[in-house]
């Protein structure tokens, strides 16, 4: 008889201690960068749900979404359409995008000029090393009149595709986190608008060439908007689609606006 009793305790131990377990949930969104502000209206929402929501900061780009993949987060959003697309093609990650968040323009920086039409020959110019970001810096220095690179590459040309270079540039890749603090070392900096921010700029401001986000002027906007990725096979998540819906928000907007002078733009709207 005690005995048996001392099992059933044990048995009514085990399964509180299993629904406690089960109780406690929480949402992983790996990030990049410094700057989530916009993200405390979400983080808000899921507390008064009892749920954590937690951003699990990256140091560079090429990390996120292998921890995605590899079910160390639950989500992420640090990129856009096609960096995903690009990881997609080239790693076989079973990842889908969740929602849409923000357009984070790429801008050109500098300390030594106020415009791109004071650039002098042989000038040194960085740029991001990952292919997505980098072929669209290119595109923007083109956009700029600084260089010419061959159409039939798209929206992702590298190096080797630049047609046209008057200035003779010298045009270097670089880690995107490491740009930012290359300024005073270079003539021009491609930099993407997050790290931009984090590195205390404002890319409406202090960029001397920023890309067009208008869809009516860029074709290619489409392929800019930054996402929230999630792993295909868990793309009807309940609490993952409140996500969605918490961070597509008037909440979220107003932190963008006030808080980081909108510098980023809801692409949703």
């Amino acid at each position: 008889m005690k005995k048996s009793l001392i099992i059933l305790i044990a048995i009514l131990l085990l399964i509180v201690g299993c629904g406690k377990k089960e109780s406690k949930q929480e949402i992983v969104v790996g990030v990049v960068g410094e700057h989530y502000k916009y993200w405390d209206p979400v983080i808000e929402k899921f507390k008064e749900e009892g749920i954590t929501l937690t951003l699990k900061v990256f140091n560079e780009y090429s990390i996120p979404n292998k921890a995605l993949a590899e079910k160390e987060i639950d989500l992420n959003a640090f990129q856009h359409y096609l960096y995903l697309n690009q990881e997609i093609k080239e790693f076989g990650y079973e990842l889908s995008v969740l929602a849409e968040t923000i357009i984070d323009p790429l801008g050109i920086y500098s300390n030594k000029h106020l415009d791109t039409n004071s650039v002098k020959k042989n000038g040194i110019v960085v740029i991001p090393d990952d292919v997505t970001n980098g072929g669209r810096a290119l595109k923007l220095l083109e956009a700029a009149g600084l260089i010419k690179v061959d159409p039939s590459k798209g929206y992702l040309p590298s190096l080797l595709d630049i047609t046209e270079n008057n200035l003779n540039l010298d045009i270097k890749y670089a880690k995107s986190d490491l740009i930012p603090s290359m300024l005073p070392d270079v003539d021009l900096a491609v930099i993407n608008g997050d790290l931009a921010v984090s590195y205390g700029k404002k890319p409406t401001a202090d960029s001397i060439y920023l890309e067009e986000v208008d869809i009516n002027k860029n074709e290619n906007v489409k392929d800019l908007i930054n996402i929230i990725a999630v792993r295909t096979e868990d793309l009807d998540n309940e609490n993952y689609q409140k996500v969605k819906t918490y961070f597509q928000s008037e909440a979220v907007i107003k932190v963008m606006d006030e808080y980081y002078d909108k510098a980023f733009i809801p692409a949703w709207k």
